[in-house]
């Protein structure tokens, strides 16, 4: 299908991109911005990656795009003119999206990167595969997007499927590099990346072995958030859109994002000898999850220096248990139907005793 027979589809999508930047923006801080910003203007204009930037462009681009924004505020997302004539859609309608979509050989997708945080894009489809009972879906070249580009994520509220973003993981690949190209520094976690694939010798010829490890890597982590759902139950979902603040809701998803990796990502990462993918994990191990969990960074340590992966196994094992029985005393409380349980439930997942001991 040719991608001019699609562009009221695409129109629509890249509206509700649009419409959810205009929200959302705002939330990064003013460093994490411009840099969303840099690659998002290299993906619109088609640039290479590493393809030089001129200042005065960039600037005028991002002045216009935020005037755009102006002109969204506040309004509701369109709905996909899917189908004959004047048929459209609910964009959070994916099953019917993607069924009119499938034959053309596309790929949509609308989920929440947090609560009430929803990300919209539309893809050509590479190829699906059946992994642990759900399907994965593939994408590559990418019609429309927003500023935040998941690489992965699990949909169907558990169910699936698991959408791996090929052309988003790639550019989230050359930032992390492009990052460390400005202040290489020898020793950590990004340099023994950087020097498995050769990616700061030659990003492109390293690229193809850096998607396939680091695409296994977060299907394994989307596999475990799968895990995760089916031991957590329907009302986590429903907790989190009863939490008060952004802050909560951060702590709520690291905790969900270590059961699923100290249950099942890294655990697979070690029985596989994954070296480079398990570096790139602790090249990415930080905000909030690092904060919950600052002894796996020691167990990781222990790793590298030759104790073949015992002491990150045991950390593995430890932080489950222990992240296991922080969701549910969390869920504990939303079930009581407090009204104010939001609130505790924040402070719970904040408290001193929230975070892992060694």
């Amino acid at each position: 299908m040719r991608v001019a027979d699609t562009d009221p589809v695409v129109a629509a999508v890249q509206t509700n991109c649009h419409i959810a930047d205009e929200r959302h923006a705002g939330d990064m801080t003013l460093c994490i911005y411009l840099l969303q910003m840099r690659e998002f203007y290299r993906w619109e204009r088609g640039l290479a990656f590493g393809a030089p930037l001129p200042r005065d462009a960039v600037g005028a681009w991002i002045a216009e795009r935020e005037g755009l924004w102006a002109t969204l505020a506040g309004q509701d997302f369109v709905p996909l003119p899917c189908g004959p004539s004047d048929r459209v859609l609910d964009p959070f309608d994916v099953d019917a999206v993607n069924a009119w979509l499938h034959p053309r050989g596309l790929v949509y997708g609308a989920g929440l990167l947090g609560a009430e945080r929803p990300s919209f894009f539309l893809a050509e489809g590479l190829r699906t595969e059946r992994r642990e009972g759900l399907d994965v879906i593939t994408t590559g070249r990418e019609l429309a997007r927003g500023l935040l580009a998941p690489p992965a994520m699990l949909g169907g509220g558990d169910r699936g499927p698991i959408v791996l973003r090929q052309a988003a993981l790639a550019r989230w690949c050359w930032e992390k590099v492009e990052a460390y190209t400005l202040r290489p520094l020898p020793g950590t976690a990004m340099h023994a990346v950087v020097q498995a694939y050769g990616l700061d010798r030659d990003f492109e010829a390293g690229l193809p072995r850096c998607l396939a490890d680091q695409g296994e890597a977060l299907l394994l982590h989307e596999l475990g958030e799968h895990q995760a759902g089916l031991r957590l139950g329907p009302q986590w979902a429903a907790m989190r859109l009863a939490l008060p603040t952004r802050r909560a809701d951060l702590h709520a998803r690291a905790v969900r994002d270590h059961i699923a990796d100290l249950g099942l990502t890294l655990p697979t990462l070690l029985d596989r000898r994954a070296d480079a993918a398990i570096h790139f994990w602790f090249a990415n191990f930080d905000g909030v999850r690092s904060l919950l969990y600052p002894a796996l960074q020691d167990a990781y340590v222990r790793w590298v220096h030759g104790d073949r992966g015992d002491a990150l196994r045991r950390a593995a094992a430890r932080g489950l248990v222990h992240f296991t029985r922080l969701a549910q005393q969390a869920l504990a409380r939303h079930a009581q139907g407090d009204p104010h349980a939001g609130a505790s439930i924040e402070d719970l997942l904040t408290a001193p005793a929230a975070v892992c001991p060694a």
